[in-house]
C-alpha cells in the first residue's frame, strides 16, 4: 500500500510538471486599436497572459506618445512645431533623438535630390483629393505652392543640436516617416522588456517581430491598388518592417492620366506612374522613407535609389497594373 502511494504521488508530481510547463510556454495574442499622431495605430502583443500583454500595449501607446509630443507639428508645444515657429528667426535646440531623425531624412533628401523633403510641410494646399477638382492648377500656382519648401534650408548645428529654418514661412514635419520611427522604436522597447512577438501597425506601415501564438509568421497583406478591398499578395514576415505608398485612396485623373496625392516637393506636381510601392526590410522608417521616394522618382530612378539598399526589398505596382519586384521581397512571399 505505502508503495502505492509513492507511486501515485510520482505519477501527480509529473502531471503537476508537465501543466506548468504547458501554462509557461502558453502564450496570449492581445490587440489593441488607437488615434495617435494623426493616424491609426493596431498594436498586437503577443505574451504570457492577458494582463502582461496588455500592460505592454499600454507602455507601446505611451512611447507613440511620447514621440508625438516631441516631433508632431500639429502639437503647438512639440520641439518641431517650436523649430517652425522660429523659422528665419533663430535656431531652435532639439532632443538628439530629433536632431537624429532630421539628420537620417535630410540624408534621404540628399540622395534623392529632393525627392523625399520634410519641408514639404510649407507646401500650399493645393490639390484636393477628395472629388472637389474639376481641373489641373495653373503652373504658375503649382510654383507657388512649393516657394518655402527646400531641405538645403534647414540648417544643423550638431554642437548645439539645433534646428534652424533659414526662410520664414517654413515648416518641417515628419509625416508618416515619424509613424515608422515610433513604431521601430516601440518594437525595440518590446524585444528588450523580453516580449517575443508582437506588430506595431501604423496605418500600414509595421515593424514586426517573433511569430504568432501558433508558430508561424505574421501574415502580412498587401492592397490591390485597384480593389482597395481586395489583398493583391500576402506576405510572412518573422522580424522585420513593411510600409506601403500608394495612390489607391487619394488621386484625381485628368485627360486619362492619373496623379498621385503624394506630391513631389521640389516640383509641386503629384507623382504619376505607380500606383503603389511596397518595400521590405530591417525598419519601418528607412522603409517608409524609401517608398515614398520611390512613389516620386518613379520606376527606373526609383529602383536606383533602393538598390543602394541591399537590405530592402521592393514592390511596384505601375497605374497600368503591371508588377515589378525583386528578389528579396519573392524570397519573402509565399
Amino acid at each position: 500500500m505505502q508503495l502505492d502511494i509513492k507511486l501515485l504521488s510520482k505519477n501527480t508530481i509529473a502531471i503537476a510538471l508537465l501543466l506548468f510547463c504547458f501554462i509557461s510556454n502558453a502564450q496570449t495574442l492581445r490587440k489593441r486599436t488607437t488615434m495617435l499622431m494623426g493616424g491609426r495605430f493596431d498594436i498586437t502583443i503577443v505574451a504570457k497572459d492577458s494582463l502582461s500583454a496588455e500592460q505592454n500595449i499600454d507602455s507601446v501607446i505611451s512611447e507613440i506618445t511620447r514621440i508625438e509630443n516631441l516631433i508632431s507639428d500639429w502639437k503647438p508645444t512639440s520641439q518641431v512645431s517650436e523649430v517652425n515657429k522660429n523659422a528665419g528667426i533663430r535656431p531652435v535646440k532639439v532632443d538628439p533623438e530629433v536632431f537624429q531623425l532630421t539628420q537620417r531624412a535630410l540624408h534621404l533628401s540628399e540622395i534623392t535630390n529632393g525627392a523625399f523633403d520634410i519641408s514639404f510641410a510649407a507646401m500650399d494646399k493645393l490639390w484636393k483629393f477628395n472629388g472637389s477638382m474639376t481641373e489641373m492648377p495653373s503652373a504658375e500656382a503649382i510654383q507657388k505652392s512649393v516657394e518655402k519648401v527646400g531641405y538645403k534650408n534647414i540648417i544643423l548645428d550638431s554642437v548645439q543640436s539645433t534646428i534652424f529654418l533659414k526662410l520664414k514661412g517654413m515648416k518641417i514635419g515628419f509625416g508618416a516617416l515619424g509613424e515608422g520611427y515610433a513604431t521601430d522604436k516601440c518594437r525595440n522597447m518590446m524585444i528588450a522588456q523580453g516580449i517575443k512577438a508582437g506588430i506595431v501597425n501604423a496605418t500600414g506601415d509595421m515593424s514586426t517581430w517573433g511569430m504568432q501564438p501558433n508558430g508561424k509568421p505574421w501574415n502580412i497583406g498587401i492592397t490591390n491598388p485597384f480593389r482597395p478591398d481586395k489583398i493583391s499578395k500576402i506576405i510572412h514576415l518573422k522580424q522585420g518592417a513593411v510600409t506601403t505608398s500608394g495612390s489607391y485612396e487619394k488621386f484625381v485623373v485628368f485627360d486619362g492620366k492619373r496623379y498621385s496625392h503624394i506630391i513631389n516637393p521640389s516640383t509641386g506636381y503629384p507623382s504619376t506612374g505607380l500606383c503603389s510601392v511596397t518595400v521590405l526590410g530591417p525598419n519601418a522608417e528607412t522603409a517608409n522613407g524609401l517608398s515614398t521616394s520611390i512613389m516620386v522618382l518613379g520606376k527606373k530612378n526609383g529602383i536606383e535609389l533602393i538598390n543602394k539598399y541591399p537590405d530592402y526589398g521592393f514592390l511596384m505596382i505601375t497605374d497600368k497594373g503591371k508588377i515589378i519586384k525583386s528578389k528579396k521581397f519573392g524570397s519573402l512571399k509565399k
